[in-house]
C-alpha cells in the first residue's frame, strides 16, 4: 500500500495546488486515476498570520503541529507543508511528533543542483524571504541565495497577501512579479525559487525570465516518489 499523505495546510490556494498535483500526478505512479490517500487539515489563515505579524514562531509551530496530530490520528503516515513561510516553526514541529514530514526547501535545493543551478533568487511573503529557511537549506550545497532588494521583498509580500491569497489576479501585479525577477537576473541569478504556493498560479517558466522553481510542485511530486517508493 502507499503512504497515505497528510497536507498540513495554511492558504487556500497553496494547499489545493499541492493536493491537486498529487492527484493529478499519480497516474504516472500508480495508474490510470490513482494516486495515493491523502487528507487535508487546514486551520483558520488568520491564526497564522495573526502570529506571524507578532513574531510568534511557536505560535505557528503549535497551528502546525495540531494539524499534523488530527491528520496522524486518521492515518496519514507522511506530512508535507505547502507554505514556506510557515516552516520556520519546522524543527519546532518535528520535534513533537514522530511522523515524518518532508521539507519544501530541501525539495528545491534538490531540484537546483538537478538543473545545475548555483545562483537563486526568492521571491515569497517578507516573513520567509527575510527568514533563515532557505540560506540554512542551502548552506554547503554550493548554491548562493539572492533576496530582491527591501522595496521590492515589500510589494512583493503585499502582493501575495492582499491579492494573490485571497485568489484575485491583477496584471500591474504581475507585471511587477516579473520586473522583481528580471532585477533578479540582472543580480545574476540562474533560477528563481517561487517560495510561496500561490505565486505559481501567476508566474512559471513561461512568463518568466529565469527558470521557475515551484516550490508546492516540488513537493507534492516528492510526496508522490516517497508514497510510490514505500508502495514497490
Amino acid at each position: 500500500m502507499a503512504l497515505h499523505l497528510g497536507i498540513v495546510g495554511g492558504s487556500a490556494e497553496g494547499a489545493a495546488l499541492c493536493y491537486r498535483t498529487i492527484c493529478q500526478e499519480g497516474a504516472g505512479f500508480f495508474g490510470a486515476h490513482g494516486h495515493p490517500e491523502v487528507s487535508m487539515h487546514t486551520p483558520s489563515l488568520a491564526g497564522y498570520v495573526a502570529c506571524l505579524e507578532r513574531g510568534d514562531l511557536v505560535g505557528v509551530g503549535e497551528l502546525m503541529l495540531d494539524s499534523a496530530r488530527k491528520l496522524t490520528r486518521i492515518g496519514a503516515q507522511l506530512l508535507i507543508c505547502p507554505d514556506n513561510t510557515f516552516h520556520q516553526a519546522y524543527d519546532w514541529v518535528t520535534e513533537r511528533i514522530d511522523t515524518p514530514w518532508l521539507h519544501i526547501a530541501d525539495c528545491v535545493v534538490e531540484q537546483a543542483r538537478a538543473g545545475g543551478h548555483r545562483r537563486l533568487g526568492l521571491l515569497g511573503t517578507t516573513w520567509l524571504v527575510e527568514s533563515d529557511v532557505y540560506p540554512t537549506k542551502l548552506a554547503g550545497q554550493g548554491l548562493d541565495l539572492v533576496r530582491p532588494n527591501a522595496d521590492d521583498r515589500r510589494e512583493v509580500g503585499r502582493i501575495i497577501m492582499e491579492e494573490l491569497v485571497p485568489g484575485h489576479v491583477r496584471e500591474p501585479s504581475i507585471r511587477f512579479l516579473l520586473e522583481t525577477i528580471e532585477r533578479l537576473d540582472q543580480a545574476g541569478c540562474d533560477a528563481v525559487i517561487l517560495g510561496c504556493t500561490e505565486l505559481p498560479l501567476v508566474i512559471d517558466d513561461g512568463n518568466a525570465c529565469l527558470p521557475t522553481l515551484d516550490s508546492t510542485r516540488l513537493l507534492a511530486r516528492a510526496a508522490l516518489r516517497r508514497a510510490a517508493r514505500d508502495a514497490a
